[in-house]
């Protein structure tokens, strides 16, 4: 009787042992991923608070000696402000532009049938998957010539970057919109327009408040595309226009490189992305998640 009751009890122990080994595999992985990721968070943290013989010699782990020097000589090394606004001044206005275009385009391609409706969602899609660099040149070109020829200075000036960053994330931008107006449900349009409101108003006073976490998924997009952007800001930038991703190059000079300042400068630098993350993370996730389902 003894055996059999020992035996129905491992029988019904046994299904557990496979889950809890799982979580304990999954818990020991987890750790070690996030100690991977934060290692490098560690690095550039503890390397922006030492003196500069302490990084520019052999790495040490624990640093000897903490110093909040380079959080101050950042601005002086290079014009650091001057780049942080014209980094904000850039990813601002292309993300403005972004968004309100993204909204009219998305919103016809949502709500209206016309001609040749699918080969535009279908072009607007098959331009991410080309490589960016390929339109380098003849942007940089184009620039060029209209300057040559109209006068319109777009070659070193934020407005031509403002239009280069916009042709990077329209087209995603209308894509993931079109997907989430797509959700929003067409009685709500409908009932707009026997209440007397026009598709303007009725976009802007239905349809937009109703995927208000879609259009926020498309800004934090779009402003992150074009902060940390590097090529096109190296190519089309001037010392007047020059962004924060290129100002960092500031800090190696043919004789030194200041890897303090460069931490220092880069945990600034990375401060305006996080916390616009963190706090429109929950419109964000679901914005994405909205627009991936439908």
């Amino acid at each position: 009787m003894r055996s059999s009751q020992e035996a129905g009890t491992t029988a019904h122990r046994s299904p557990m042992a496979a889950p809890r080994s799982f979580v304990w595999s999954r818990r020991i992985f987890l750790t070690l991923l996030t100690g991977f990721v934060l290692l490098p968070v560690y690095v550039m943290v503890s390397s922006s608070l030492k003196p500069l013989e302490d990084v520019s010699g052999e790495f040490r782990w624990m640093p000897s000696g903490l110093t909040i020097r380079p959080y101050f000589d950042i601005w002086e090394t290079v014009p650091l402000a001057k780049y942080f606004v014209n980094s904000l001044i850039v990813a601002g206005a292309a993300t403005v532009c972004s968004v309100i275009i993204a909204i009219f385009a998305a919103y016809a391609v949502s709500r209206y049938r016309f001609r040749g409706k699918r080969l535009f969602t279908v072009s607007v899609l098959s331009t991410q998957m080309f490589p960016g660099i390929l339109f380098l040149l003849p942007l940089f070109l184009i620039f060029v010539n209209i300057g040559n020829t109209t006068g319109v200075a777009l070659f070193g000036s934020r407005g031509g970057l403002i239009l280069t960053y916009l042709t990077f994330s329209l087209p995603f931008s209308i894509w993931m919109l079109i997907g989430y107006f797509d959700s929003v449900p067409r009685e709500l349009d409908e009932a707009a327009l026997v209440d007397g409101c026009g598709p303007l108003k009725a976009l802007f006073r239905v349809v937009v408040p109703a995927a208000v976490p879609g259009i926020v998924a498309v800004a934090v997009y779009a402003f992150m595309t074009a902060w940390g952007e590097v090529l096109f800001a190296s190519v089309m930038t001037n010392d007047t226009t020059r962004t924060l991703a290129v100002g960092l190059q500031g800090y190696s000079t043919q004789n030194d490189v200041y890897w303090n300042q460069i931490m220092a400068a880069s945990l600034v630098v990375s401060v305006p992305v996080v916390a616009g993350f963190l706090l429109l993370q929950r419109y964000l996730v679901t914005g994405l998640t909205a627009g991936a389902v439908k």
